[in-house]
């Protein structure tokens, strides 16, 4: 190790530094934007140069928002294909998430989906970060696109925003909006933070209208978009910046 990298781990590094690694400006333009007071470092304004932060502990903040300074891990959306199974690998030698994404690296998917279901899957090799992301406890909301049998009336949509009892228990989305009605089909967009198994399905089920498509385009912040079928990207530095605050990391 360098005498400046042995430094730098015992000491921390520039404020300036850091935030041109994290790709958000040049280290003058960051030296700038901490003269102009737009930097926090824990919740405190930075008011002058030099300071030394630790890019692994330290939250930082420029206008308020959430900057992930450069990171050790891979944090990827993947826009899942219909009949793909949510798993590296699969004994039945059915098609796996492993197609779509680097092999050199073991990545956690974050919520799963059956099979038939397509859409947005993060898939990340830090643990911790896919752990919070995945547990009922902070509630993450994800947004489904149903496409039901069947011409769905008002009186059906506001049953399901008024919550339906399952045979696991009482389940109440957090939003239910109609997005189209045809003669043999209703498209809804549901938002609910269950992660109950096949859950979208059995609340339609319940209903009298059975799912004939279905595509997960929303976890908490990040939306699917315009993202191919079988399309993978990075996380963006806001949409990574601000899963990092939902979970409280």
């Amino acid at each position: 190790m360098s005498q400046t990298n042995g430094r730098e781990a015992t000491e921390g590094i520039r404020l300036q530094k850091v935030l041109a690694q994290a790709g958000l400006a040049s280290r003058r333009a960051s030296e700038i934007m901490i003269d102009e007071g737009r930097v926090e470092v824990n919740g405190r304004v930075v008011t002058g140069q030099g300071m030394r932060v630790d890019p692994e502990r330290d939250t930082i903040r420029v206008d308020g928002a959430r900057i992930p300074t450069r990171r050790r891990h891979m944090y990827l959306v993947l826009n899942k294909p219909r009949g793909v199974v949510s798993t590296m690998d699969d004994p039945a030698g059915r098609e796996t998430l492993a197609r779509y994404v680097p092999r050199h690296q073991r990545l956690y998917h974050v919520g799963r989906l059956d099979a038939d279901t397509e859409g947005l899957i993060i898939l990340t090799n830090d643990g911790e970060f896919a752990h919070r992301l995945a547990h009922p406890s902070f509630r993450v909301r994800k947004t489904y696109l149903v496409e039901a049998e069947g011409l769905m009336d008002d009186k059906v949509l506001h049953r399901l925003e008024r919550g339906l009892r399952l045979e696991d228990g009482p389940i109440r989305p957090d939003k239910v909006r109609l997005v189209s009605r045809g003669p043999s089909h209703t498209l809804v967009r549901i938002t609910l933070h269950s992660g109950r198994n096949r859950i979208v399905r059995r609340m339609m089920d319940s209903v009298g209208h059975p799912v004939r498509r279905l595509a997960r385009i929303g976890i908490g912040p990040i939306r699917l978009g315009d993202l191919a079928s079988g399309g993978a990207r990075e996380l963006t530095h806001e949409e990574l910046g601000a899963l990092l605050d939902l979970v409280r990391m």
